[in-house]
């Protein structure tokens, strides 16, 4: 079945804003959809995915726009969507553009040099060349610029994950279980989930792989205090409470009042009642030192490049650029630093990125550990073991989407050692902590 002439004209409307890289691609097309509540599902559908395939494909995609006639953008378009649905799925196109899009399509792309075929800018190529040589950086780009599967965390409040497939099995769903994270599934297409019951009663949640594990290594027990230090719409926060079997007391700060109230709703489908949000205006704010030295476990999911996760937001590629990289690394020293006054002696500090620079990572880690001789790295081998999660790691997490089929993720473990306790002057008990609690 042929796409409509007009979702063409649609979707180089869209595409020709998304280029500006002036916001996010996914903000950019929501809005956009909003704005043309007249497209459906199957129209919206092909125009996102075509608008996808052009964002991993941009390098080659633009070398082979210009080698037609007529307005590149369209030809741009016509590429996207021919690689999304089909071309056999796109109407309106005239004789001339069939005949350019079949000799395009015969093209033996792997012939291509490999900065063109890893389809990134040249300052991030480069990067990575030099972190991991040319054949996994080819690796790492085929796998990143393929597009993530959709991976679910099944809410072990509500259901086990046997009990999820058999439900999914007759909406009917195929998934398998992950071969990593004990709750996580694998669903083998992209379903809509929103109107499922299981999605409604908060038997399961939206949420990679990687970002699974990184919550498992946290540690969180029953009865706890737990801190998710950069918490945003609280995928982590969710599966924190989770494991804390919704004891204890867990804490998701973060500066952004918006994301926060992301959590809301879903904190109330999955039946968390420890959850207590609390907007910060910095690492420094009183709030954080109100709580220092009383914290089991803080979880730092730092800011980040978020180059970890571009099989799901290929843009940030593009919109993404070196001087940004440092100025994230003086804002990750600095959060870390802030979020450890928080740990207690014997406690548990976990830093994590969706990045896999180095400059991200690793020297940060150490650059912690350096500034921080009461701090020592629990290296992650044991960490994943205590947890029994089968993963070769030496004393970072490093996951990535072509050896794991995760998005990319870092995380380093530190505990305090147990000192003599530092007393504040303005020091409260927890309970005093300016926070809502979930209802």
């Amino acid at each position: 079945m042929r796409l409509p002439p007009a979702i063409l004209a649609n979707a180089e409307e869209v595409l020709r804003e998304i280029l500006r890289f002036t916001a996010p691609a996914d903000t950019t097309l929501s809005r956009y959809f909003r704005d043309h509540p007249r497209l459906g599902s199957r129209e919206r559908g092909a125009i996102a995915e075509g608008i996808y395939a052009v964002l991993r494909n941009k390098s080659f995609f633009t070398d082979f726009a210009e080698a037609g006639s007529g307005p590149t953008m369209r030809r741009l378009t016509i590429l996207g969507l021919a690689e999304a649905v089909g071309a056999d799925s796109l109407g309106g196109l005239t004789e001339e553009e069939v005949e350019w899009l079949e000799r395009i399509t015969q093209i033996d792309r792997s012939l291509m040099p490999a900065n063109m075929r890893a389809n990134m800018p040249t300052w991030l190529f480069d990067k990575l060349i030099a972190q991991f040589g040319e054949a996994e950086t080819m690796q790492l780009a085929d796998a990143l610029n393929a597009p993530a599967p959709l991976d679910l965390r099944v809410n072990s409040l509500k259901a086990t994950r046997e009990d999820v497939m058999l439900a999914l099995a007759e909406a009917p769903i195929l998934s398998t279980p992950t071969p990593y994270a004990p709750l996580g599934l694998r669903v083998i297409k992209k379903p809509s989930l929103q109107n499922l019951p299981l999605f409604q009663s908060g038997a399961i949640e939206v949420q990679d792989e990687g970002s699974q594990i990184l919550s498992q290594i946290v540690g969180a027990k029953r009865g706890e205090m737990v801190v998710d230090f950069c918490a945003g719409a609280g995928g982590k926060t969710l599966a924190l409470g989770a494991l804390m079997r919704n004891t204890g007391r867990l804490y998701a700060f973060d500066v952004s009042e918006k994301r926060l109230a992301k959590l809301k709703p879903r904190m109330a489908r999955s039946g968390l009642s420890n959850v207590h949000p609390v907007q910060i205006a910095h690492e420094r704010d009183a709030k954080i030192k109100r709580l220092a030295g009383k914290i089991d476990r803080v979880l730092v999911d730092a800011p980040c490049s978020g180059l970890g996760t571009l099989r799901r937001n290929p843009d940030v590629k593009w919109r993404q650029q070196p001087n940004s990289i440092v100025e994230l690394q003086a804002k990750q020293a600095a959060i870390l630093a802030g979020a450890a006054r928080l740990v207690k002696g014997g406690g548990r500090l976990v830093y994590a990125t969706c990045s896999f620079l180095n400059e991200e990572n690793d020297q940060i880690a150490e650059q912690f550990l350096a500034a921080n001789p009461d701090f020592t790295l629990v290296p992650m081998s044991k960490v994943l073991a205590e947890q029994k999660i089968e993963l070769e790691m030496g004393d970072y997490l490093k996951l990535l989407p072509h050896l794991h089929q995760t998005d990319g993720f870092f995380a380093a473990v530190f505990e305090r050692k147990v000192m003599p306790k530092k007393v504040y002057a303005d020091e409260k008990p927890a309970d005093d902590v300016d926070a809502e609690p979930a209802e």
